[in-house]
C-alpha cells in the first residue's frame, strides 16, 4: 500500500503477509479522500478508524495533517503494526486493541469522521448494528460523517442516517450523517 497525499505522499508501507486484512485500494482511497476534502479541513478534525487492519486509512489522514486519530482493531498483530508504523513515521495515531462494537458502546469521545472497514462477510444485521451504535451513542460530532466500506452487494441505504453510496470496483463506501 502507498500513501497518496500529504507529507508522506508516495511512501510505500509493507504490511506483514500474515495479517488478516484487505486494504482499501489506492483508487478507492483516492476517491474517498477527494470526497472528504470537500467537507472537512483535515488539520482540524478528529478521526476514528474502525476495523483499521493495516492502518491504511489512518496513515492517509495523518499524512494530510489530521492531528487526532484513533485506530481500533481486535487483532493484536494489526494494532502492533499500526503502532510501530505510526511511531516510525511520527504520526499521531493512538491504537486500541478492542472489539469495535464494545469500543463504540463505551467511548464518550466524539469524532468528525468515523471510517469503518469491517470484513465484507459481516452479516447485514451487524452492518445495521454498526450504524445504529454510532448514532445511538452519539459518537459523531455535530456535522460529522460515518463512512462504511463494504462489498458492492451489501445495501445499507435503509438506514435513516444514510445519504449516499459510491462504488469502486468490488468495493463501496456508504456515507451516513
Amino acid at each position: 500500500m502507498r500513501i497518496i497525499s500529504g507529507i508522506h505522499k508516495g511512501r510505500k508501507i509493507m504490511a506483514p503477509g500474515k495479517l488478516p486484512v484487505r486494504p482499501t485500494t489506492d483508487r478507492a482511497k483516492e476517491s474517498l479522500f477527494n470526497i472528504l476534502r470537500n467537507s472537512f479541513t483535515f488539520s482540524q478534525i478528529k478521526v476514528l478508524d474502525l476495523f483499521s487492519g493495516t492502518g491504511n486509512i489512518s496513515y492517509e489522514f495523518a499524512s494530510r495533517g489530521t492531528p487526532v486519530l484513533t485506530a481500533v482493531d481486535e487483532h493484536s498483530g494489526c494494532v502492533r503494526f499500526i503502532a510501530d508504523t505510526a511511531t516510525k513515521l511520527e504520526m499521531p495515531i493512538e491504537t486500541v486493541k478492542a472489539n469495535v462494537f464494545d469500543y463504540l458502546r463505551h467511548s464518550r469521545d466524539k469524532y468528525d469522521v468515523i471510517f469503518a472497514d469491517p470484513p465484507y462477510n459481516l452479516e447485514d444485521s451487524q452492518f445495521k448494528d454498526l450504524v445504529d451504535t454510532v448514532f445511538k451513542n452519539c459518537n459523531l460530532q455535530e456535522g460529522g460523517m460515518l463512512i462504511i466500506e463494504h462489498g458492492k452487494n451489501t445495501d445499507l441505504s435503509t438506514s435513516e442516517f444514510f445519504f449516499e453510496v459510491r462504488n469502486y470496483g468490488s468495493s463501496s463506501f456508504s456515507f451516513f450523517k
